[in-house]
């Protein structure tokens, strides 16, 4: 037990480390904006790949950004870098995805992943999604990571094992409650559940409950509008 205690509060401390550098103004920008010295590149710069696989797995990311984006209802890119940011920090080994759409959080999920050697596995009940996302992850070289499992997700993870590092719940609004009962269970100590568009008003409200009043969670808000919900299970 101390030392499932002592994981949760160095993730706590690195995911910290994380926001701040993800909130922070650039050096030489002050609060309003204004460009001082220094030369610092813009907040929202896209990520610099590392190698040509990470440029191969960007480039589609910015096709799909460019060319997907209508009726996809996608995380914007600056709440995809956190989502990757997050799962490499806790090295990750299984994500779970709830809405898979036509696949763009979950390739950077998975580009996150090719450093820590995990594997997602994300849910659909939409075969027209689930079929351009197959697409999108064969284009980007991750369809080997990946288990796309079709129908209603409320039935079908309850199939799921655990343990399980971060659940990302991008669905339906109304049922994020029920997401987090049936997975909070599977979720390692100091693992993740990740809710997006949790600013959605009165549909949200059982669900923002249940993540800031467990004593066993600590929850933060993220991302454009801080529509990110990031929940740390700390035992």
């Amino acid at each position: 037990m101390v030392k499932k205690i002592m994981l949760a509060v160095l993730t706590a401390a690195l995911l910290l480390a994380v926001v701040e550098s993800l909130t922070a103004q650039p050096p030489g920008r002050d609060p309003g904006g204004r460009r001082g010295g220094g030369g610092a590149a813009p907040q929202g710069q896209a990520p610099l790949p590392a190698n040509e696989q990470e440029k191969k797995i960007l480039s589609v990311l910015e096709d799909m950004d460019q060319n997907q984006r209508r009726g996809m209802m996608n995380v914007p890119q600056e709440d995809g870098r956190i989502l990757r940011l997050l799962t490499e920090t806790i090295g990750a080994k299984h994500v779970v995805e709830i809405g898979t759409s036509n696949g763009y959080s979950g390739i950077w999920f998975c580009l996150a992943m090719r450093a820590t050697g995990g594997k997602l596995t994300t849910h659909d009940i939409d075969e027209g999604r689930a079929s351009l996302a197959r697409e999108n992850f064969k284009r980007a070289g991750v369809d080997n990571m990946v288990t796309l499992v079709m129908g209603d997700a409320h039935e079908t993870i309850t199939k799921l094992k655990g343990p399980i590092d971060v659940v990302f719940i991008d669905a339906d609004k109304p049922g994020y409650t029920d997401y987090l009962n049936k997975m909070l269970p599977l979720v390692r100590p100091g693992g993740l559940i990740l809710g997006h568009n949790v600013n959605m008003g009165s549909q949200m409200q059982d669900y923002i409950k249940a993540i800031t009043t467990n004593p066993n969670l600590e929850t933060i808000f993220l991302g454009q509008g801080q529509d990110l919900s990031v929940t740390l299970k700390k035992r």
